[in-house]
């Protein structure tokens, strides 16, 4: 077990860390670890003389070493990382998005959940004033979701979004979409206010979350931030044979006339 004092020798001969005090002048020991060459029985310890005696000195304190045993001097200082402006006060509701597909992930997760898209840069100065209001709105809306997207970590993807200015808000809810998009500060927070009462109410919507627009989709496919599998555009006669083979009822479109069928669709005809 590890011993943290500021002034301490480890002897590792016998387990043990001899404990210096300047003013008293007295020696005790606590369990450690440690191995520095110490041949001599008198050096210095902090700037201050340091006289080992021998080993019938030593058997005061219990030691037994030889007497040419092996001492480690030892100074730790732990200092812990202030937390970031951006990391203070958030809400278990209010997500930080490492990845685009992160992002699509999580707008397609929500279900009908409204979702806030929130992008900042840690070096924007109305961002950093407006996050202490975000995060009570954030606590005071637990049922909404604030995805928060740090612009200079995600330049690339944020550039594919068209996003220009900070700091910018989306809302995103269900089937719909995106509902709206804009930019405020501490001085007109209304509008993020009025954004919030207006979508904020609990709705039903039928079909999976939509997410991005399918432009958005493509923009950050073609930029390498996702991978995406959309099926290719089918012809028109694959389109008609499959309306034919899953029953779909024609029977204001089809027309019989002998052994011939008119098949129409969009104002074409197609002869069967």
């Amino acid at each position: 077990m590890a011993c943290s004092l500021k002034n301490s020798i480890y002897v590792s001969g016998s387990d043990e860390t001899i404990i210096s005090s300047r003013n008293k002048g007295v020696l005790g020991f606590c369990p450690s670890i440690g191995s520095l060459p110490f041949a001599e029985s008198k050096s210095r310890y902090m700037g201050t003389p340091l006289v080992l005696s021998d080993q019938k000195g030593l058997r005061e304190w219990s030691l037994k070493a030889p007497s040419n045993f092996p001492v480690h001097a030892q100074t730790s200082i732990c200092v812990g990382r202030a937390m970031r402006w951006w990391e203070k006060t958030l809400k278990p509701n209010m997500i930080e998005i490492h990845s685009a597909q992160e992002f699509v992930d999580s707008l397609l997760n929500a279900g009908d959940r409204l979702v806030i898209v929130d992008f900042y840069s840690p070096g924007c100065g109305g961002c950093k004033a407006l996050h202490p209001k975000i995060c009570q709105l954030a606590e005071s809306n637990p049922d909404a979701i604030f995805l928060k997207v740090n612009y200079e970590q995600l330049k690339k993807m944020c550039y594919g979004l068209h996003i220009h200015v900070l700091p910018f808000f989306r809302f995103y809810r269900g089937a719909e979409g995106k509902l709206c998009s804009f930019s405020c500060t501490n001085a007109t927070i209304k509008k993020f206010k009025d954004a919030l009462a207006k979508h904020g109410t609990d709705r039903c919507t039928l079909g999976p979350a939509k997410g991005l627009d399918e432009s958005e989709l493509l923009n950050l496919a073609s930029i390498g931030e996702i991978s995406i599998n959309l099926p290719l555009p089918s012809t028109k006669e694959e389109r008609k044979e499959d309306l034919v083979l899953e029953g779909i009822d024609m029977s204001s479109t089809l027309n019989k006339a002998g052994n011939k069928m008119e098949l129409k669709e969009d104002g074409a005809i197609l002869l069967v």
